[in-house]
């Protein structure tokens, strides 16, 4: 069996004077190895193409901000995309309101804000308030006869045997005797219905309790005050008072007496 050697590389030196025939450049002094590959150093056109993307990017950029918003706002489209591109209208400014203030602030106590203006439209003398006021001295008081006079019906009198302070509730209890039987009447001070209320006679000595309903008992029950009240009247037309009152009430009796009943004409 005959085996062949295998021939070694061989250098090509400056002393040398054939040449490689790998070798391309037969004038280069340096020696280079015949199977060995050419290093990256003599590969310029490696990295261009990273360069070529890099001042692609740089020229798109430049040309980007070389435009300005009057250069869009002017910018004209081709006649077929006009209805497609519309130039956009200025923003519209929206009007802002201050906020409504508190209703705190604008009413801090509503209830007796309403009460104030319900007593000033009942009683805008305030003779009825400071009738039945606590601290009044010449006010109302518990165990006084009271005479309440009303627009619709009859007057009614009796003993106060109860004030019930309730601003525009406040309401007086009244004991009196209709027929030989005590009936208690509640009237409002402030309702419409109530045209006057007066001081008939007063208690004696100042009551020691704020509600008399010891007076429903039969031994301390006052009984009738009808004597009480006539006495009253007469003392009041002998001093001239209400005598006005009542000349206007027997003038509207007349009026509406003297008023014939109009009879529609038979056709």
């Amino acid at each position: 069996m005959h085996v062949t050697p295998t021939p070694l590389p061989r250098l090509v030196t400056q002393n040398s004077e054939a040449h490689d025939p790998h070798d391309l450049n037969p004038h280069n002094p340096h020696p280079i190895p015949a199977m060995s590959t050419q290093p990256t150093s003599l590969r310029p056109l490696a990295r261009l193409k990273p360069l070529l993307r890099h001042a692609r990017a740089c020229n798109q950029r430049r040309s980007f901000l070389s435009i300005t918003p009057d250069d869009i706002r002017t910018h004209k489209p081709l006649p077929g995309y006009s209805s497609l591109t519309k130039t956009r209208a200025p923003p519209k400014t929206i009007p802002t309101f201050p906020p409504p203030p508190a209703p705190k602030q604008r009413c801090p106590d509503p209830v007796a804000f309403i009460e104030a203006t319900q007593l000033a439209q009942l009683d805008p003398s305030g003779a009825r308030t400071r009738l039945f006021a606590k601290y009044n001295s010449e006010g109302a008081k518990v165990g006084d006869v009271l005479l309440v006079r009303l627009k619709n019906g009859d007057p009614f009198a009796g003993v106060c045997i109860n004030i019930r302070r309730r601003g525009v509730d406040t309401a007086v209890l009244l004991r009196g005797q209709l027929t030989r039987v005590g009936v208690e009447m509640w009237y409002k001070i402030y309702s419409p219905n109530v045209e006057g209320i007066e001081v008939v006679q007063r208690m004696q000595k100042r009551a020691r309790r704020a509600k008399l309903y010891f007076l429903r008992q039969p031994r301390h029950d006052r009984g009738s005050v009808e004597n009480v009240v006539r006495q009253y009247m007469k003392t009041r037309a002998a001093l001239g008072v209400g005598t006005e009152r009542r000349k206007e009430a027997g003038l509207k009796q007349k009026k509406s007496k003297g008023k014939k009943k109009q009879v529609a004409p038979v056709a």
